[in-house]
């Protein structure tokens, strides 16, 4: 990979060939072996990390016209700070392949007409950076030491640079070790597939039985095809969604108990089936391995006039599942009358059930903010209001 970015871009090639010390780590373009100053006129050698953004998987262009700089700040001759280097103290989370650059501060320095390409702009840096340092100690930036590796251990078949852009690479490496089971893939289900495919986690395990029919097509995310219809959805899905990230793997088959050993490595999951004695063996099953889990469900009817009802998610913790499942919060039972209940569910409720679901995963992962550790979440539709219990 780090060939064919140097060789797709004219920029990048330009600084290898001057013997800049070039590195790629995830979406940022590293350049190790920067001198420069400090207040005493000692030498000392930084690193600068600037953002890529990638067009396609190959071609990147500039985020912006800043950089962060692994070291204190830079000294002139004099003994005194640079000028015109704005920015101030800063951190930037790179991967382990980068453990020895630790990003200390950042930098803005724009000229009138910004940079045209990133062999311009770490010119000028370097230039404003090193030159006292070149100057008093003749020492320069170009050993000719370019990392041929490019780090990325990423799951996605395409760069995440929403993360990089975002600088939030180190609250997504909280899913990195997550393997996550996602149960039933009807109306919420599909959703939560979408927002998991779009997460960070090591691998999605999805299941569900299921053909792919319209009306299925009128609850999920995504454009159809229509060769999709009459597939399973394992099918459909997977073939959606394969070319987005690895570790995902989607099943045709019915999940019960007996279906403890596609739990094995699981470390949490989604429930989202619509018929009681399924969740109860489901439950069954993910509370005897210990697997925390979120179950969703939808209640909508039409007593009078539009459409009302409430979306429900709660979270059963590995230590106090069974507790939970005592509370009766979902439904584990069907009743006779459910033979002649219109199963309404509309698209954006769907969405937003699956939304609650993914948020409070992410809050039990430490990406999202909580203040209140809520575990059982209903929202209701004449109100559009979420009452919460902790």
């Amino acid at each position: 990979m780090f060939q064919k970015l140097v060789s797709r871009n004219d920029d990048l090639r330009r600084l290898v060939e001057k013997g800049y010390a070039v590195a790629f780590d995830s979406e940022c373009l590293v350049i190790r072996d920067v001198p420069y100053l400090d207040q005493e006129h000692k030498l000392l050698i930084g690193a600068i990390v600037t953002k890529l953004e990638f067009i396609d998987q190959e071609r990147v262009k500039q985020v912006d016209h800043q950089i962060f700089f692994a070291g204190s700040h830079p000294h002139s001759i004099d003994g005194v700070s640079i000028p015109n280097l704005g920015g101030g103290t800063s951190q930037y989370q790179l991967t382990e392949a980068c453990s020895d650059v630790v990003v200390q501060r950042s930098f803005s320095n724009k000229p009138p007409s910004g940079y045209p390409d990133f062999f311009d702009k770490i010119e000028s840096y370097v230039a404003i950076i090193s030159g006292p340092a070149m100057t008093l100690h003749g020492a320069n930036p170009y050993t000719f030491r370019s990392k041929d590796t490019v780090s990325d251990d990423s799951v996605f078949k395409f760069r995440d640079t929403l993360t990089s852009r975002a600088e939030i690479g180190d609250l997504a490496a909280n899913f990195k070790n997550d393997v996550v089971a996602l149960i039933g893939l009807g109306g919420t289900g599909g959703y939560l597939l979408d927002y998991l495919v779009k997460t960070p986690v090591r691998e999605i395990r999805a299941f569900d039985l299921d053909h792919f029919h319209v009306h299925n097509a009128f609850r999920s995310p995504g454009r159809l095809t229509e060769n999709e219809l009459g597939k399973t959805k394992a099918e459909v899905y997977q073939s959606r969604y394969d070319n987005f990230r690895n570790g995902l793997v989607i099943t045709p088959k019915f999940f019960d108990i007996s279906s403890l050993d596609d739990l094995q490595g699981v470390t949490f999951a989604f429930v989202c089936v619509d018929k009681g004695p399924s969740r109860s063996g489901i439950f069954d099953a993910l509370l005897s391995a210990k697997i925390p889990f979120i179950d969703v469900g939808m209640g909508l009817n039409r007593k009078h006039g539009p459409l009302n009802g409430m979306l429900r998610a709660t979270y059963y913790s590995a230590e106090n599942g069974d507790d939970v499942r005592k509370m009766n919060l979902a439904e584990l039972s069907d009743s006779p009358d459910d033979l002649y209940r219109t199963n309404i569910q509309i698209a954006e409720l769907n969405a937003l059930n699956a939304c609650l679901a993914i948020i409070k995963y992410k809050q039990l992962r430490q990406y999202y903010h909580t203040s209140d550790p809520i575990f059982h979440m209903l929202f209701e539709i004449g109100d559009l209001k979420i009452a919460g219990v902790s």
